[in-house]
């Protein structure tokens, strides 16, 4: 099967590059390994997340937000908007295609896609004169190798298989960094009648959704340092002295270290106040696992029933894309940093991998689908 463009991935990244090809009349295909798109926000995600930054930094490529929707926008209106988005584009992904392989043919300057219809139970041959990766930063949940694990006593999970609390109401669960995901499910599990604890494994800024709202608005006209001073100021004000509690503060600024290394701060949804109170109990890093029993960094040691690891994603771009070594690092990730990350050679393109969230992905798929447009429409003359 020929096509213009082929994007792998139908995520927000895969939907926003789809929308902003067909605006330009430029034929393209998605194809997608599960059996809908979004499947990270449909099956992934749990049940109270919300987005951390308010909607208007949060658009795909031209359709807003409806009005009524607030500010922080929860998971299913996010689906919602998803679901409308789709539908107003036109977009009809390939559902059921598991990319098996990807390798640019020099003889016919064109990229070959051989992928596995896991519906039809058939391989299928996609050739494209462009290819849009869309997968993205988080395609797979990643468990730090921790001394012990392998013969822990009790259960244990990523954060994306975490929905909420009701499996493990009075039982005790570690959860394991304390990032947006570490600090949510926390609160949660503890609302739901879980004894919580968290590990703290790196520092981390903690602020609130109204400051990262206000430090997003002042970054259009003032200096990140500036906005950085800004922001850690309040949150001291706000949260007080964090490290008192197992919280360390890094010696960076927060949107400085966002923009550098793609690391958000974490938004603090009250679990700042129930770590003060004791309600949660704050650790560093698992030294071992024993049985039942872990022990930290600090000597000290608990028994629990359950651990969920909110560690992070890996791209997985690598398992099977075999000509993208321009583009892509030993890592899965671009090579170039923002803004100069999206483009690669023999119309080889990245699309959700900025680390800039949903914001990152519209730019990238505009950019994109100009550029795409401009070398198709140029060959064809």
């Amino acid at each position: 099967m020929e096509e213009v463009v082929v994007i792998i991935g139908a995520g927000p990244a895969g939907l926003a590059s789809s929308a902003c090809l067909n605006r330009l009349d430029i034929p393209n295909i998605i194809l997608e390994r599960e059996d809908c798109y979004a499947s990270l926000w449909r099956k992934k995600a749990y049940d109270r997340v919300k987005l951390h930054l308010a909607k208007q930094f949060c658009e795909l490529p031209y359709m807003s937000y409806p009005p009524k929707l607030p500010m922080f926008v929860p998971k299913n209106d996010f689906i919602s908007y998803l679901d409308n988005y789709a539908s107003h584009f036109g977009i009809n992904p390939r559902f059921h295609c598991y990319v098996e392989s990807v390798y640019y043919d020099k003889n016919a300057s064109k990229w070959c896609i051989v992928v596995r219809n896991n519906k039809l139970n058939t391989t299928e041959v996609y050739i494209a004169k462009f290819l849009v990766v869309a997968t993205g930063e988080n395609s797979e949940g990643l468990i730090p190798k921790v001394p012990g694990l392998d013969g822990f006593e009790g259960m244990y999970m990523h954060s994306s298989q975490y929905a909420n609390g009701k499996d493990f109401i009075g039982k005790d669960v570690l959860v394991v960094g304390c990032g947006n995901s570490g600090m949510e499910i926390a609160c949660d599990l503890l609302y739901w009648g879980a004894h919580t604890s968290i590990v703290a494994r790196s520092p981390v800024h903690v602020i609130s959704k109204e400051i990262v709202f206000l430090g997003m608005c002042f970054l259009k006209y003032l200096p990140c340092r500036l906005v950085d001073f800004i922001a850690t100021t309040l949150s001291k004000i706000k949260f007080g002295d964090t490290s008192k509690y197992g919280i360390q503060r890094p010696t960076e600024g927060p949107f400085y270290i966002k923009a550098k290394t793609g690391r958000s701060p974490t938004i603090d949804v009250g679990a700042v106040q129930k770590i003060k109170t004791g309600e949660i109990q704050v650790f560093p890093s698992i030294a071992n696992i024993k049985g039942t029993e872990i022990t930290f960094e600090n000597g000290k040691s608990k028994q629990y029933d359950a651990i969920i690891f909110a560690t992070g994603y890996r791209s997985t771009v690598l398992d099977w894309l075999k000509d993208g070594k321009d583009l892509f690092n030993e890592n899965g990730m671009p090579k170039l940093r923002f803004p100069n990350h999206w483009k690669g050679g023999n119309g080889l393109y990245c699309a959700g991998f900025s680390r800039r969230g949903l914001m990152g992905i519209s730019l990238d798929a505009q950019q994109i689908a100009i550029d795409i447009g401009l070398a198709w429409k140029g060959a064809s003359k």
